[in-house]
Formats: structure tokens, sequence, C-alpha cells
């Protein structure tokens, strides 16, 4: 299941990363507005342009990997 392994990374990260939920049921617009075709889907952004996604489950370690190399896809 996907909450528990983004709040662990979502903590490992604590003060270096930042991590936000959206549902996109309820806010469809949003997921429109992001191209979302596919849930779950983690999407990093700096500076406000999206560096990379990913689909599926993940891992928490996996998570973590991936935004401390920089969230490429």
């Amino acid at each position: 299941m996907m909450p528990p392994e983004f709040s662990k990374a979502a903590q490992a990260l604590k003060g270096h990363a930042r991590f936000a939920k959206l549902d996109s049921e309820a806010f469809p617009e949003a997921g429109w507005r992001y191209g979302i075709r596919g849930i779950p889907l983690l999407s990093a952004f700096r500076g406000g342009c999206e560096m990379g996604r990913r689909t599926g489950m993940i891992s928490s370690r996996d998570i973590t990997d991936w935004v401390t190399a920089g969230a490429g896809a």
C-alpha cells in the first residue's frame, strides 16, 4: 500500500524535501492539469517545474533514492 511508504519517505527526507498528497478524485481539475493518468503517481517539482514522475507502487527506499538522486525519471 502506497500511503505508508510515502509517509516513511517523507519522514526520512524531512527538512530536505517537501511532500504533499493530492486526491485527484476529489479534485479532478488538478488531475487534468497535471496529466494524471494512473494512480499512484509521484511527481517531483523544483522551482515550479516538474523534474520527473514515477507511477505504480514504490517502496520508501526507492522514493528516497529517487528524490535524493534529483528525481530524474
